[in-house]
């Protein structure tokens, strides 16, 4: 319902599920073993591109949203891949993997005392608090509530750190009171607005 409420706003929607996710095969979900970063967001870039082939997109103006894993995604899309992505909107995102559970990480990437190398590379910050960022910097809209208790907020926070430290804009809302996902129906919908508010800004749609 909300791709369609976007693709209702003017925007055409494209939604890939990229390697790493179940149903397909086995060696499909395992590809993204030691990789969440490269693979996923590869994937994400293939799909875009190939579907511009059979229908008109502008891949002038192409933004990324997501929540949780998504948020993360649309990070590293906006941070790694300003020449396909344009701005992006990150709710509750993953910035740095240490930070995550273990249960989850480290079934992906290993143990994080004996791997660093491989969790610094599936992270937006690195261990010392900083962006690694491509050019040219891309507005981001990060989105999180200050309740969550599977994303803790400290994962926006310090992504916003780094973020003003290296003078990339992006703009941070916090919601008070609102855990992982936001239950409340109208907080829900005003985000809605408020995100395609964001977008039509970021990419010269007013």
């Amino acid at each position: 319902l909300t791709s369609q409420w976007f693709a209702d706003q003017g925007f055409a929607v494209i939604v890939a599920d990229g390697r790493g996710m179940p149903g397909r095969s086995p060696a499909w979900e395992k590809a993204v073993k030691d990789d969440l970063a490269a693979v996923v967001l590869q994937d994400q870039v293939d799909a875009l591109q190939d579907l511009a082939k059979t229908f008109p997109l502008d891949l002038g103006r192409v933004a990324i949203r997501g929540w949780s894993f998504g948020g993360y995604l649309a990070g590293l899309a906006v941070l790694r891949r300003p020449d396909v992505f344009h701005a992006g909107i990150l709710g509750a995102p993953v910035t740095d993997q240490r930070l995550y559970d273990t249960h989850y990480t480290e079934r992906y990437l290993g143990d994080p005392g004996s791997r660093p190398e491989v969790y610094a590379a599936n992270s937006l910050i690195d261990d010392d608090g900083l962006v690694a960022a491509a050019e040219p910097a891309r507005p981001m809209m990060i989105v999180h509530g200050l309740a969550d208790d599977n994303v803790v907020v400290a994962h926006s926070l310090r992504l916003s750190s780094a973020l003003l430290a290296a003078g990339r804009p992006h703009e941070v809302l916090p919601l008070s009171g609102v855990t992982h996902m936001t239950p409340q129906e109208q907080v829900a919908e005003n985000l809605l607005l408020l995100q395609v508010d964001f977008l039509k800004r970021s990419l010269g749609l007013d």
